[in-house]
Parts: structure tokens; C-alpha cells; sequence
């Protein structure tokens, strides 16, 4: 599934429980519901890894909770930047994939050579 699909997926999936509870999905409940899921992942983490206390939650169990806080992470990420007009695929490729290896490559023998195609700014 590439990238606009699962939003789209995503999408369909936030906007019938919003429509169900009768929640209004502005600017601040995209940012909002996001550091809440990031809240979720934190504890998940931090039960998995024994850092917090397990709840009484198998080890499967704990694993299961960090996966699907992640997929939470992801889908919250997703909505916002679609309720955004952020065109993710693109910027991923503005800023993270000129730090490719492959491309960095590319770019060095490019200096070398006397050009620079790439301005990049580091991702991190």
C-alpha cells in the first residue's frame, strides 16, 4: 500500500469515529490527538522495555501495545499532514533523501567534480 492509500485509509477510519462521537477535527485537535498517541507510545515503551511497571501484561501483550501505539503514531502523523495539505511523500524526499547514502555518493563525486545539485539540509 503506498503512502496516499493509507491515508486514505486513515482518513475514512478518523472521520466516521469523529462523525460517531461528534468530534470537530480542527487545527488543534490534529496536534492534540498526536502528542496524546506519542503519549501512549512512550508508556508502551517504557512498560516494554521494564522501565515502568507492566500493568500486569505479558511480555506478548506489552508488544502488542508498543506496535499498535506506533501504528497510532503513524495514522495521527498521516491525518495531520493531510488536514495540513503536507504532501509528506514529497517532503520526506526534500529533506531526508538527498542524505541517502547512494545520493550522497553522487554528490560527492558532483563537488568533486565542481558542482553541488544538492543543498540539502541535514534531516536530523
Amino acid at each position: 500500500m503506498d503512502l496516499r492509500r493509507l491515508t486514505d485509509e486513515v482518513e475514512a477510519v478518523s472521520s466516521a469515529y469523529a462523525r460517531k462521537h461528534g468530534i470537530t477535527r480542527d487545527d488543534t485537535w490534529f496536534l492534540l490527538k498526536l502528542q496524546e498517541e506519542v503519549g501512549e507510545l512512550t508508556q508502551a515503551f517504557l512498560m516494554r522495555s521494564g522501565q515502568a511497571r507492566d500493568k500486569g501484561c505479558s511480555p506478548d501483550e506489552l508488544e502488542v501495545m508498543f506496535r499498535s501505539e506506533l501504528a497510532d503514531v503513524l495514522s495521527q502523523v498521516l491525518l495531520m499532514a493531510r488536514h495540513h495539505g503536507v504532501d509528506l511523500e514529497a517532503e520526506i524526499e526534500r529533506k531526508w533523501m538527498p542524505w541517502h547514502p547512494e545520493r550522497l555518493s553522487a554528490r560527492d563525486e558532483n563537488e568533486t567534480a565542481g558542482t553541488n545539485p544538492n543543498d540539502a539540509v541535514d534531516p536530523a
